[in-house]
């Protein structure tokens, strides 16, 4: 029988969500990270939205992810193009894909994080925004090229 997850896990699996989409909205929206950042603080991370508890997210994670997804998305959205085919560069595919690969590369690049713990983790995340087997099949493969190229020594 398996048992729950700690709480600890509990937090950074939100702290990963909750940075999935913050990095969504800022894309959608054009808003600013510290505006984005201080919404999702304020108003998710443990709120009670439409009868729904959010969790308590892990807060030192979640700036790490935005920040680190902020600061280093040229270099993020590069590993992703090149693990995309060629005729599908990372501007053409869902907003919420370049989210999930830019808060997964983000942390891949700037985290301690076993890679094959951060792909479990974001194909997790993408299962969560996709029932669709589909984009998580893709998400699962985009962050293996990722973290090969970020961590190679990880998989030999």
């Amino acid at each position: 029988m398996a048992h729950a997850p700690s709480p600890a896990k509990q937090a950074r699996s939100a702290a990963r969500l909750y940075a999935t989409q913050a990095l969504f909205q800022m894309e959608a929206s054009g808003a600013d990270l510290k505006d984005v950042q201080g919404e999702f603080e304020t108003h998710r991370f443990g709120a009670d939205i439409d009868g729904q508890t959010w969790p308590e997210g892990d807060l030192e994670l979640f700036r790490a992810l935005l920040l680190g997804a902020y600061d280093r998305q040229a270099k993020i959205d590069q590993l992703t193009d090149a693990a995309l085919v060629a005729k599908w560069p990372i501007a053409r595919i869902d907003p919420t894909l370049r989210a999930i690969f830019r808060a997964a590369g983000a942390e891949m690049l700037t985290r301690e994080t076993p890679p094959k713990v951060a792909i479990t983790e974001y194909v997790d995340v993408a299962k969560a925004f996709f029932p669709d087997s589909k984009e998580a099949k893709l998400v699962n493969a985009v962050l293996d090229h990722m973290a090969r190229a970020i961590h190679p020594q990880a998989f030999t």
